[in-house]
């Protein structure tokens, strides 16, 4: 029997690009040596990899999800994240994997139809009348270069704006209203030399996403570094980078309210195994946060591969 779907409630989805679940092996697997207290805690003292998986506890459920979605080829970002974005089969639908940028096949995917079908998770959730928000902030840069056609939109921020949403900036973010995408504001000062940005400590941060995402009927954080650190083959700066999701894990957990549902996913493996720079055909993680009921409503029916996703987020406000 399903479930009835809950009222009032917030989900919060967590997008880590390029974090499958690899193997126990921690001479390549970052995540099977990276302390992380919390997220091992929620796992049953087990770390994020393809054997704690599945997992129901008294905090998370932790599946498994396939991001090949029964396409020859290596999974990619594109068609993968406008995969989670639609419940649409991307790479079966065009036969093939793309990215790391939408081209013309699977930016199609993210706008509206002639009729004006609403295709992505954010165009639905508008036209059911729930506010929805991309809580990373984008610096004056990147608007810089969409304005010139120097920079091309990634199929998260290209499905926010095709949904009518605002695309969040660096006076978001000194505002309080956002986080870059590192969650502690960090990149801003060290790299863009912003002290405008507020910096956040690991748990700070979480507990500011909480604070962010209770907002909002549904809100996405978009962290891309993991990928990039996959690409890079840089054991460290990957360690380093969990150990700090594992502090904003901490403040959010500590900070989160009853009616808060925490939904953390992948589009394609790559930073769980840093003995290649290439993407890898793994499973990616489907990682739940929150009350016990909530979990089991949004886990009760099919979730099975990147596809599920957006179908189960439609049913669980409907």
């Amino acid at each position: 029997m399903l479930l009835p779907p809950f009222k009032n409630m917030h989900l919060l989805f967590i997008f880590l690009d390029g974090v499958g679940l690899g193997t126990d092996n921690p001479e390549t697997n970052p995540l099977a040596r990276a302390k992380m207290p919390t997220l091992h805690a929620l796992l049953g003292n087990q770390a994020l990899t393809a054997s704690a998986a599945p997992h129901y506890g008294e905090k998370a459920t932790l599946l498994a999800l396939d991001a090949t979605l029964g396409v020859k080829g290596m999974p990619q970002s594109a068609t993968g994240q406008a995969t989670l974005l639609t419940g649409i089969n991307i790479p079966a639908e065009i036969g093939y994997h793309y990215g790391p940028k939408p081209n013309a096949d699977v930016a199609t995917y993210l706008k509206k139809d002639a009729d004006g079908e609403e295709k992505t998770i954010f165009s639905w959730l508008r036209a059911k009348n729930k506010n929805a928000a991309l809580l990373s902030a984008y610096p004056d840069g990147y608007f810089k270069g969409i304005n010139s056609g120097k920079r091309l939109y990634s199929a998260i921020p290209l499905a926010v704006t095709q949904a009518g949403l605002p695309l969040f900036t660096a006076e978001d973010l000194y505002a309080g209203r956002a986080l870059a995408a590192d969650f502690t504001n960090e990149g801003w000062r060290k790299m863009l030399k912003d002290e405008k940005a507020p910096l956040f400590t690991s748990e700070e941060a979480g507990a500011k996403l909480t604070e962010l995402a209770t907002q909002y009927d549904f809100s996405f954080f978009e962290y891309w570094a993991s990928d990039y650190a996959g690409h890079k083959q840089d054991m460290d700066w990957a360690i380093n980078q969990l150990e700090s999701f594992d502090g904003v894990l901490k403040g959010l957990l500590e900070s989160m309210p009853d009616d808060l549902l925490v939904l953390i996913t992948s589009d394609h493996g790559n930073m769980e195994n840093l003995g290649t720079r290439r993407h890898t055909a793994v499973n990616v993680p489907c990682l739940l946060l929150g009350k016990e009921k909530m979990r089991k409503k949004f886990a009760e029916g099919k979730l099975q591969d990147l596809a599920d996703i957006t179908p189960t987020i439609k049913r669980f406000y409907e």
